[in-house]
Order: C-alpha cells, then structure tokens, then sequence
C-alpha cells in the first residue's frame, strides 16, 4: 500500500516519464471509413473482439451464424442469417452492454470473409484474413468522425491538456478507483518480454481518448535487475506514458508496470 501511495505521489508532482515512445503491447487497430474496404487479420482458432472507438456496434450483415446477438428492445439486432446458397464463414457471438462482437471464422476454407460492420454514424466493409495467431482485439477507428477530445471538453472551455489527461488516469489506475466515464478490462495474460521475467498484462483502461494497460513484471532470475521505461519502447503503437513502481528488483521481486497511449492517434 505505501508503494502503491508513492507511485501516486510521483503521479501528481509530475515525476512519472512522459515521452513519446513506441507500445509493448496493443491491439489491432484498423483505420476505416464508411463505404471504403479496410483489411486485418482474425485469429483461426480463437475468438476476435470487435470494437468500434467512441461508438457502438448496432449491427452485423455478411454469411455468419449467430451464437448469441438477442433482439430484445434496444439491444444489438441479430445478425442477417447466412445465405441459404452456401455455409456461415463465421460465428459472431455479441455483448450487448458494450456493443462489442466476438468472430470465430467457421470451416477449413482460406478464403477472406466479407463483413459489415453498422454504428450509429457509418457502415464499415471489413475483408477479413484468417491467420494462426492468439485471440486479439481489433479496434476500428473511423478519423472523419468528431474526436473523443472535442466530445470531450468542458462546457465553455477547452478540453484538459494531454499530459493532465494522462495523469489523472495513471493516478486513477494506480489508485484502483476508477471514474464511471473509464472501461476496464481484467486481463491476466502473460506477454513474452525477457528471459528470467515475467510480464503480466493485468488489466486494460479504456477512455477520454487514452487507452491504459497495468503490468506486473517479476524477476523470475537469480541476479537483481534495473528496470528503465525506455526499456518498453517497441515499434508499432506510440506511448506517451510509461511509470514503474520499483526499478531495481531482486530475485523474486515484482513491481507494477504502467503503458498508457493515446486510443486516437496523431
């Protein structure tokens, strides 16, 4: 508890690294607008969440078999049933409180699958190739809407600047007590970092335009490690944030890892 009040204090006094850096770890997110195909890539043999940023999924058309999209009021419609002329090439499973869908592609064809994937503002044509690869998240991102920043900004008044916002999360996830306008996601997966450690993704923020990921690192070793946040630099996503709460740790140690980034891009 007392670490865990340190690393809050150096939050709020302004010690916590804030640079530009590349993410350790992230989801796919495809760039889309409406009527334009945008590619990525679903998991053969695990399920891929689906997400639209800033929005809800209200509907899904294409050959798929649905698992469990209810139609109750208000709810995510179920998906257009499978042409009678050939097999579902995918089953999609909803979470009708976010207005997330899950895809898991259907049979042994290598052929891409054709999606439509409908929010409140827009229709995005997804071509969809299958790969051997974890469940991953796939995160759409449509530029030509109004930025979560401007949705954002206070009455009357600008929008908090980047590095307040990225303050105030890292406090509020270091803290455990999250405002309501933050989604998290509990984890506990493990990520393949060095030899001799263990790297935990333990938990995902998601709001305000940021997205925040806590890890635990242990040194499973037999010789104590310095731990620096370039250390977590890594092409494919920019991070603006990175905070550790212990940088030297012995044999056994762990201490919390903090990657926050920006959910919008530049």
């Amino acid at each position: 508890m007392a670490a865990r009040n340190l690393l809050r204090r150096r939050v709020a006094g302004g010690l916590a690294l804030l640079a530009p850096m590349a993410g350790v770890h992230a989801a796919q997110t495809l760039d889309v607008r409406d009527g334009v195909i945008a590619e990525a890539f679903v998991s053969t043999r695990e399920p891929t969440r689906v997400r639209i940023e800033g929005s809800s999924i209200h509907d899904v058309f294409g050959n798929v078999q649905s698992a469990s999209c209810g139609s109750a009021s208000g709810a995510m419609p179920e998906p257009a049933a499978a042409p009678a002329a050939g097999a579902a090439e995918v089953l999609v499973e909803c979470d009708l409180e976010k207005g997330e869908i899950y895809l898991r592609p259907l049979g042994d064809s290598d052929k891409p699958i054709n999606l439509f994937v409908s929010s409140p503002h827009a229709t995005y044509t997804l071509l969809l190739r299958r790969t051997d690869t974890p469940a991953d998240t796939l995160v759409l991102r449509d530029r030509s809407l109004p930025s979560a920043d401007a949705a954002a900004a206070r009455p009357g008044g600008a929008a908090p600047s980047p590095i307040r916002r990225l303050k105030a999360l890292l406090v509020a996830m270091a803290s455990g007590q999250l405002p309501p306008d933050l989604r998290a996601e509990v984890v506990e997966r493990d990520i393949p970092l060095w030899q001799q450690v263990r790297f935990t993704l333990k938990q995902r923020v998601e709001g305000r335009g940021l997205v925040g990921e806590h890890y635990a690192l242990q040194n499973l070793g037999s010789d104590p490690i310095v731990l620096a946040e370039q250390e977590f630099d890594r092409e494919g996503a920019g991070v603006a944030a990175v905070a550790i709460e212990h940088h030297t740790l012995r044999p056994g140690e762990r201490t919390d890892v903090y990657v926050l980034r920006s959910g919008e891009g530049p």
